[in-house]
């Protein structure tokens, strides 16, 4: 599921499931953690370059299936075990360039998003189109993507769900830079080297990352907290229907409206019909940010 290889001082994390366009299930995660752990930890490793297999994505986000069939608490400890991966990839004491192949959609944007530097091929495309299944973005979206490209472009791509092209995330300051794919590996290693041909050391981020970063904790915090109970909401009110509807790729429908008194007044606005609990948890975790 996920491949690890070092060249000299550099490690190259993959990502190995071409035909799920390497979505993250629970499993990946677990390699994810594993692989990240072994490399950092690796004094021989001086850089990390992260990817996912093929041309056609990076990450397309999380195994929507697999999440289909979670509890609420299920999908809450699932969205606490991406966070901390990525907290762990932006904690790095050394540099990790994203090498963005394709769709990097929900959990796969979020995971370029913790990456200290990105680059991305011409047929990359972003999004965090967690708002379409009545759901939020897990791992961190609400955080991440306003602090890289302000509160306003973040409002609009969370609670729109709008997909974004490599040009557009480039004028948005979402990547560094597109290259063509055959050559996002190369360009991710030659970033990794100075003028004078040395590698990026640990020793040139811990500082700046831990001043970049310092406040995301206790925003994830803030925003997880209310996870679990958007994923109950989506289970039972308006949005009930949009997670099947996109495994069966079929338009959504509403399937129930339970009564108002079923749920507290924070949810009254879903159950009348006027918002999707998607949006409304969006708009809750950007209103909280910084």
């Amino acid at each position: 599921m996920v491949k690890q290889k070092v060249l000299d001082s550099i490690a190259i994390i993959k990502i190995d499931r071409p035909k799920q366009l390497n979505a993250l299930s629970q499993k990946v995660l677990d390699c994810l953690e594993s692989n990240f752990e072994d490399v950092i930890n690796n004094e021989k490793v001086k850089v990390i370059i992260f990817t996912g297999s093929g041309e056609k994505a990076f990450i397309a986000g999380a195994d929507i299936l697999e999440m289909y069939n979670m509890s609420p608490v299920e999908a809450k400890n699932y969205a606490i075990k991406g966070q901390k991966l990525t907290q762990k990839i932006e904690n790095s004491p050394k540099p990790i360039i994203g090498a963005i192949n394709g769709f990097a959609l929900g959990g796969g944007c979020e995971f370029a998003m913790a990456c200290h530097i990105r680059y991305a091929s011409v047929n990359a495309l972003f999004g965090q189109p967690e708002v379409s299944l009545g759901l939020i973005a897990g791992f961190g979206g609400t955080q991440r993507l306003r602090r890289l490209v302000g509160k306003g472009i973040a409002t609009e791509l969370l609670l729109t769900g709008k997909l974004i092209d490599s040009k557009e995330a480039l004028r948005i300051g979402l990547v560094n830079g597109i290259v063509k794919s055959s050559n996002l590996i190369f360009l991710a290693g030659q970033v990794s080297v100075d003028k004078e041909g040395n590698l990026v050391g640990e020793n040139d981020i811990t500082a700046q990352v831990t001043q970049i970063y310092q406040n995301i904790a206790d925003a994830l915090d803030s925003a997880n907290a209310k996870f679990e109970n958007i994923v109950q909401f989506s289970t039972y009110i308006v949005g009930a229907d949009n997670i099947p509807a996109f495994l069966e790729k079929r338009n959504s429908i509403v399937t129930d409206i339970y009564p108002a008194s079923d749920f507290p007044p924070s949810t009254l606005l879903v159950v009348a019909g006027l918002a999707d609990p998607g949006y409304l948890a969006e708009v809750t975790a950007i209103a909280a940010l910084p």
